[in-house]
């Protein structure tokens, strides 16, 4: 897997941002975030040797702004895409998510009572899940369809969303543009913080059960 990173995945998101530059930064993180079809560990720190480059080298220019490649609008380019993303997502689960979850969920063991559950979850927490979803590798890519499914409102989605993703794209790509050249270390700069990212999102998750147990319990109790 890290020899297929190597060979095809690095060179073709260098070769497409120096192509495109900001917008293939935009597309790539909306298409991740939608189907994970490139991680954005590695899109992002990508983006953020690009810069490290310009930095080092003021030739070194981003193609559609003629400009040398900068921090703030690869990152504010790289919250764009996920927004799109997270958008596409969010209508996939509010316009066929539900219906079609209802119709085959019970194949992979999901079953309405489960939906309803989430439904109801993503009713009373979903801005922290999406929140903290957006720090999460892999949860990240998949948190817009329950968040559709349960119709949370849509400002709010985007509020949270937009929030979660902004410190995660930054980290990545701050950690690209430090390492630089120096990829293979880009795991090691970023792991304490995933650590954290994880341990909070661990107590929250233990928190609300306790808080939805705990409510399950006194309205069993009260009725």
């Amino acid at each position: 897997m890290l020899d297929f990173i190597d060979r095809e995945v690095i060179p073709f998101t260098l070769q497409m941002y120096d192509a495109v530059g900001y917008l293939g930064v935009a597309i790539a993180v909306a298409l991740e975030t939608i189907v994970a079809p490139i991680p954005s560990e590695i899109i992002l720190p990508m983006a953020g040797w690009k810069v490290s480059q310009s930095a080092a080298d003021p030739s070194v220019l981003e193609p559609l702004t003629g400009l040398p490649w900068n921090l703030p609008l690869a990152v504010g380019l790289a919250t764009a895409g996920s927004l799109v993303g997270a958008v596409v997502g969010y209508y996939i689960g509010a316009w066929g998510g539900r219906p079609l979850l209802d119709r085959y969920g019970r194949y992979v063991g999901i079953g309405a009572d489960d939906l309803d559950r989430a439904d109801r979850w993503f009713d009373r927490w979903g801005g922290w899940a999406v929140f903290f979803g957006r720090m999460v590798p892999l949860v990240r890519t998949f948190v817009s369809y329950p968040a559709g499914i349960s119709r949370m409102p849509l400002p709010r989605f985007l509020l949270f969303t937009t929030l979660g993703s902004v410190p995660w794209n930054l980290g990545l790509i701050y950690a690209g543009f430090l390492v630089g050249e120096n990829y293979p270390v880009i795991e090691e700069t970023i792991k304490p913080y995933e650590y954290v990212i994880y341990a909070v999102v661990i107590a929250l998750v233990v928190v609300l059960a306790a808080r939805f147990w705990w409510g399950k319990r006194q309205r069993r109790a009260t009725g």
